[in-house]
C-alpha cells in the first residue's frame, strides 16, 4: 500500500441534473457534473456560468446608502474639498485604493490616499491618522477594504467634523460604526443581489455609480484584489474576474506591464494563476515589509521609467519576503513541536518576539499545511506589551465566530471564517489559546484533523482528451467557490515512473489502462517513487491540463496525490547495498524479520529494531498490523511465512532473502551416486573423511559437500557409523528409503524453498504471497 496524503472526498452529483445539462448545453458528462457540483442545476444558471460575458453588472445603487455616498462625494468635488481615501496594505486594499482614487480624480476631485503602516499603526483606521487628516484639511474620508469594525475611529471622525464613508466587505460585527454612509453588500437587510464582493469589488461599484457606467478601464486593477483576496469566484465576482483577466492581458498600465515583465509572464499566458501567484504576492510583499504606498504608485503611474524602477524595488522586496517566510516558518515549526505539540493542541497559538508581523499570515498558512490545525501566529512587541497576529483555519472551525467569543481580550480583530487578524495583550495570549482549544475540542472531531481533498469527478483515462480539457476550461477562471477541477483516476497501471528535477524531488509517471496512456507530473511527489512496486495499480488525483511542447499537444494530469490501495511486493533479492536502502525505508512502520540471528550480524543491522523467528511457534506470536515487513533471509520452511502472515497481512513486503549457500544449484545426488558411495565404503572399510574426502570428490568429479551430504543421509538411516571423522558401514543396517533421512528431507525442502522464493520471477513470487493473503492451503499452486 501507499497511503495518500489526504482523504479524498468525491463530490456527489445528481445524475438527473447532469443528464439535463448534457442534453441542453451539449457538454460532456464530465463538464455537466462539474457544473452540478457547483450548484448550477438549471440550464439557465449553467449557461450564465459558462458565458458570464453576456451578463451585466448589477446596478450599484442597489447597494444600501450608495445614493448618500455619491451625493456627498459630488458635493465635495463641487466644493473642492480635500478627500482622503483610506486603504489597506494587502493586494485587495492596494487595488481598492487605486480604483477609488482613479475614479475620484477623473471626476476632478482633490484627492489623496493613506494606507496605514502595518508595523507602526496596524490594520484599519486609527485615531492618530484621522487627527492627522483633520490637521491637513481633509473633510471627507472614504475607507476602502476596511472600516466596518472601526467603531471608535468613526466616533473620532464625528468629533473632528470629518464626514466618513465606509466601503468594506469584511464580516459585519454586532454593531455598525456611526458614519455618513456604509457601502457593504453584507449589511443587515441589504438588498444587493450579490454578497461576496472583495474590497475592490465594492470600490468598483462606487466608481460605477460615480461615472454612471461600468468603468471598464479599471477592470485590470479590480481583478487583482478580487482574485488575490480569495473571494468566491461566482456571480458578479466571476464577471469581474473573467473580464478583468482579458483586460489584464491587454493592459496599458506601465506599472502592471513592468511587474509582468519582472515575473517573465507574456500577455497571452496571463490567467487567474498570474494574479494569484505572480502579481498578488508581489503587491502584498510591499505592505508586508514596509509602507504599501509604492504598490499604489506602481498601479497609478503613467511613466514607464518610474514604473520600471518601482517594479524592480517590489520584486526585490518579494525575494526578501520569501527568505523571511522560510526562516520564520522553521522557527515556528520548532516552537510548535517543542512547546505546543498538535497531539495536545487542537488550535495552535504561538507567539515570539521579533517575528515580522507582515508575514505571519503566510507562516500561519504554512503551519496549517504542515500540522492541519487552526493556527494563530503572533508577533510580540514587548515595549507595548502587545501581540499582533494572523490566523488561518481548517474546514469545520469558523475563526471569526470563535474569535468573536473572545472579544473581551481582543480589542482589535476582524476577518473571515477561514482567516483573521488581531491584536491583544501579551498577558492574554495563554487565555486566548485555552479558550480556542476548548471551543475546538467541542466542535471538531478526530476526522476533522485529517486533511481532505475534494474531488470533483472520477474518470477513466479514456475520458481524458484535449477536447474534453478544452471544454472543461470553460469553467475558468478558477478560484474560491470555483476551484480548478480535481479528478480521480482509480486502479490503473504504471507504464513508467521516475524522479525528476535537480534535487529529484518531483515525479514523472505514465499511467496506463490499455490501450490508453496519460502523462502525469507530481511536484514534490518524487519520494512516492520508492513506494510504488512493479505491477501495482495506482490511484491518483490531480488537475488536468494540456502539455504543449515541440509543436505537440498532449493531455496530462498534474498530480496532487497518489495512492496504492493493495499490498505491495518490493523485490530486493540480490541487492548489494542493502544498508543504504534500508536507511531510506526507516520509519515507524518498518519491521525487520530474520529467521537466523546470524543474518543480523552479517548484514550489520544490530542497531535497528528486528524480530528473530526461529520456529513455527514464534511465527504465530508476531503482530504485523499495517506494517512494512522486510524478510531478511529464508526460513527453514515456507510454512513459517504463511503462519507469520496468517493473522494480519502486511501493507508492504520487502524480500531480501539473504543467503550464502545455494542449494538449488547443488541438486540432490542421484540414487546411482548413493549406490556407488555405499559400495565404495563396503569395499574400503573405515574411510578417513577428514584426510581423503577431498581426494575422493576430485576423483569422482563431485564436491566435498556432496560426500558430506551422502554421509549424513547414511548416518540418519543407520547405514553407517561415524567416529572421529572415520565412516564405516553399520552391521545392523536395515533396508530403508533415502527419503526417510531428515537430512535428505531438509535438502529437498530447501531446494523447493529456494525455487519458490529465490529463483522465481517477480510475478511468480507476487502470486505466491497473494495465495497466502487469500488463505490458500496450497502455496505451490501460486507459481504454477
Amino acid at each position: 500500500m501507499l497511503q495518500s496524503k489526504t482523504r479524498w472526498k468525491v463530490n456527489e452529483y445528481n445524475q438527473i441534473y447532469t443528464n439535463l445539462l448534457v442534453k441542453e448545453l451539449q457538454v460532456t458528462p464530465l463538464v455537466a457534473s462539474l457544473l452540478v457540483n457547483r450548484g448550477l442545476t438549471t440550464v439557465e444558471s449553467a449557461r450564465e456560468f459558462l458565458e458570464p460575458e453576456h451578463l451585466e453588472f448589477h446596478d450599484p445603487f442597489l447597494l444600501d446608502q450608495m445614493d448618500i455616498a455619491i451625493e456627498r462625494i459630488m458635493k465635495a468635488i463641487e466644493n473642492d474639498e480635500r478627500i482622503l481615501v483610506f486603504g489597506d496594505y494587502d493586494a485587495d486594499g492596494v487595488s481598492s485604493t487605486t480604483v477609488m482614487v482613479t475614479a475620484l480624480k477623473e471626476k476632478g476631485a482633490h484627492v489623496d490616499f493613506y494606507i496605514p503602516n502595518r508595523f507602526t499603526e496596524g490594520y484599519g483606521p486609527n485615531e492618530t491618522a484621522f487627527r492627522w487628516a483633520k490637521s491637513e484639511g481633509f473633510s471627507l474620508i472614504i475607507t476602502v477594504d476596511t472600516g466596518i469594525s472601526a467603531l471608535h475611529e468613526a466616533e473620532v471622525a464625528k468629533e473632528l467634523g470629518i464626514d466618513l464613508i465606509i466601503t468594506d466587505h469584511h464580516e459585519v460585527g454586532p454593531e455598525l460604526p456611526v458614519a455618513m454612509a456604509i457601502i457593504h453588500p453584507k449589511k443587515p437587510n441589504s438588498q444587493y443581489p450579490f454578497k461576496e464582493l472583495a474590497g475592490v469589488g465594492v470600490a468598483f461599484k462606487v466608481a460605477h455609480a460615480l461615472r454612471g457606467e461600468v468603468p471598464t478601464d479599471l477592470l485590470d486593477v479590480a481583478v487583482i484584489g478580487t482574485i488575490a483576496d480569495l473571494v468566491p469566484l461566482h456571480g458578479e465576482n466571476r464577471l469581474l474576474a473573467k473580464k478583468g483577466i482579458r483586460a489584464l492581458q491587454n493592459t496599458g498600465r506601465p506599472g502592471l506591464k513592468a511587474l509582468l515583465k519582472k515575473a517573465k509572464i507574456e500577455n497571452n499566458d496571463i490567467s487567474e494563476e498570474t494574479v494569484g501567484f505572480a502579481i498578488g504576492p508581489r503587491i502584498n510583499a510591499v505592505g508586508r515589509l514596509q509602507s504599501a504606498d509604492p504598490a499604489v504608485d506602481l498601479l497609478m503611474t503613467t511613466d514607464p521609467e518610474e514604473a520600471s524602477y518601482i517594479a524592480d524595488e517590489i520584486d526585490e522586496l518579494n525575494k526578501e519576503r520569501q527568505q523571511l517566510v522560510n526562516q520564520m516558518t522553521q522557527e515556528a515549526i520548532q516552537e510548535v513541536e517543542e512547546n505546543f505539540p498538535p497531539s495536545s493542541n487542537s488550535v495552535l497559538v504561538i507567539a515570539k518576539e521579533g517575528w515580522n508581523s507582515g508575514v505571519i499570515g503566510i507562516v500561519a498558512s504554512r503551519l496549517v499545511d504542515r500540522f492541519y490545525r487552526p493556527t494563530i501566529v503572533l508577533s510580540i512587541d514587548s515595549e507595548k506589551g502587545l501581540a499582533k497576529g494572523s490566523a488561518r483555519s481548517i474546514a469545520g472551525f469558523n475563526l471569526y465566530e470563535s474569535l468573536s467569543t473572545c472579544r473581551d481580550i481582543l480589542p482589535h480583530f476582524g476577518g473571515h471564517p477561514m482567516a483573521a487578524g488581531m491584536t491583544l495583550k501579551v498577558d492574554d495570549v495563554n487565555d486566548l489559546r485555552n479558550r480556542l482549544n476548548v471551543i475546538a475540542n467541542e466542535v471538531l472531531t478526530p476526522e476533522d484533523f485529517q486533511p481532505v481533498t475534494s474531488v470533483d469527478a472520477i474518470c477513466s483515462i479514456d475520458d481524458i482528451s484535449i477536447e474534453s480539457i478544452i471544454e472543461m476550461n470553460k469553467l475558468a477562471p478558477y478560484g474560491m467557490g470555483n476551484p480548478k477541477p480535481i479528478v480521480q483516476i482509480n486502479d490503473v497501471g504504471v507504464n513508467t515512473i521516475r524522479r525528476i528535477g535537480a534535487d529529484q524531488s518531483h515525479l514523472k509517471i505514465v499511467l496506463q489502462d490499455e490501450p490508453h496512456t496519460l502523462d502525469g507530473v507530481g511536484f514534490g511527489l518524487g519520494h512516492t517513487c520508492d513506494g510504488i512496486s512493479p505491477l501495482s495499480k495506482v490511484s491518483v488525483i490531480g488537475e488536468l491540463s494540456i502539455n504543449e511542447w515541440n509543436n505537440s499537444r498532449k493531455p496530462q494530469i498534474m498530480l496532487q496525490d497518489i495512492a496504492v490501495n493493495e499490498w505491495q511486493l518490493f523485490d530486493i533479492r540480490g541487492m548489494r547495498d542493502f544498508s543504504s536502502y534500508i536507511e531510506k525505508l526507516r520509519d515507524d512502520k518498518l519491521h525487520l524479520i530474520a529467521f537466523s540471528e546470524l543474518t543480523i550480524d552479517k548484514l550489520q543491522l544490530s542497531n535497528l529494531e528486528f524480530s528473530i523467528v526461529s520456529s513455527l511457534e514464534e511465527a504465530t506470536e508476531i503482530q504485523l498490523d499495517s506494517k512494512h515487513v522486510v524478510l531478511l533471509d529464508l526460513p527453514e520452511e515456507a510454512e513459517w511465512i504463511k503462519v507469520l502472515f496468517e493473522k494480519s497481512f502486511p501493507n508492504r513486503i520487502y524480500t531480501l532473502f539473504f543467503h550464502e549457500q545455494d542449494h538449488f544449484f547443488s541438486t540432490i545426488p542421484t540414487r546411482e551416486h548413493f549406490k556407488w558411495f555405499y559400495a565404495f565404503l563396503a569395499k574400503k572399510g573405515p574411510f578417513d573423511m577428514n584426510r581423503y574426502a577431498h581426494d575422493l570428490a576430485k576423483y569422482r568429479g563431485w564436491s566435498t559437500e556432496t560426500i558430506d551430504f551422502m554421509s549424513q543421509v547414511f548416518f540418519d538411516l543407520d547405514f553407517v557409523k561415524i567416529n572421529n571423522g572415520f565412516i564405516s558401514l553399520s552391521n545392523q543396517a536395515q533396508k530403508r528409503d533415502l527419503t526417510e533421512s531428515r537430512t535428505y528431507q531438509l535438502k529437498a525442502k530447501r531446494i523447493e524453498l529456494e525455487k519458490q522464493l529465490l529463483y522465481s520471477s517477480y510475478q511468480q513470487l507476487k502470486h505466491w504471497f497473494d495465495a497466502i493473503n487469500q488463505g490458500s492451503h496450497s502455496l505451490e499452486e501460486a507459481i504454477k
